[in-house]
């Protein structure tokens, strides 16, 4: 497998290439306790687990699952949780995955274009970008907004494919860290779905998702698609 086969790395970023040390579940829990739904309460750990089985999917769609389909509930929830996560991602509390940087240069520098990838809101995105210094890092940025549907849909790789000029989705490449992400990249027609280790799904989950492979982060990736990992550039923070 040559790295000219590759013309699109598609990489997810809460699990995958960023730490949020549990911000999903502090801001969820502010979200919630906004309507009415507090820790401790039975409703409130139903709510736990969906969110913990949904991880990966577009987190409006999320909270129309949890509240029923009760558009105003979800949509007030949303948008305190993605306020609540910001402030969070805002104090520092989001920090890259070692290596992620550097394999995300070592692809760009072979010619292969990185889309980055993720179940937030557009405003949350930019944060976690601007967060870990990754501002011009990529070639593309995408939320479930801009793509029409989340995952598990193969929205967002085919948005990304359009937009980078890809030739055939089997150019693609996807990685993940949660079954959604791998679905999605399956149902995409992506060339290669892989899973990594460090969001907290195990290998066999991931590989009963789909994943044609799993790694163990995203830094193993550019030997993965047999790109030469180049020493690190010193302008990255």
């Amino acid at each position: 497998m040559g790295v000219t086969r590759w013309q699109v790395a598609c990489i997810d970023m809460a699990g995958t290439t960023v730490h949020d040390e549990g911000l999903v579940d502090q801001a969820f829990t502010v979200a919630v306790a906004g309507q009415g739904v507090v820790p401790g309460a039975a409703e409130y750990e139903r709510m736990r687990a969906v969110v913990r089985k949904t991880q990966g999917q577009s987190k409006i769609d999320v909270f129309r699952l949890l509240f029923g389909g009760d558009e105003r509930r979800a949509d007030a929830a949303n948008e305190t949780f993605e306020e609540a996560y910001g402030l969070l991602v805002d104090e520092g509390a989001v920090t890259p995955i070692p290596g992620a940087a550097e394999a995300i240069e070592a692809l760009r520098a072979a010619g292969v274009k990185v889309a980055l990838m993720t179940g937030f809101a557009r405003a949350t995105q930019e944060a976690i970008v601007d967060a870990v210094g990754w501002r011009g890092l990529v070639d593309l940025t995408l939320s479930p907004a801009e793509a029409g549907r989340g995952r598990p849909y193969p929205d967002l790789v085919l948005v990304a494919a359009l937009r980078l000029g890809v030739e055939d989705m089997r150019r693609v490449a996807v990685v993940g860290d949660t079954p959604l992400d791998v679905i999605a990249g399956c149902r995409a027609g992506a060339g290669l779905v892989a899973g990594v280790l460090t969001g907290g799904c195990d290998r066999s989950t991931l590989l009963a998702a789909g994943a044609t492979h799993v790694i163990g982060s995203v830094g193993e990736l550019p030997e993965l698609l047999e790109v030469e990992q180049r020493q690190p550039s010193l302008h990255l923070a």
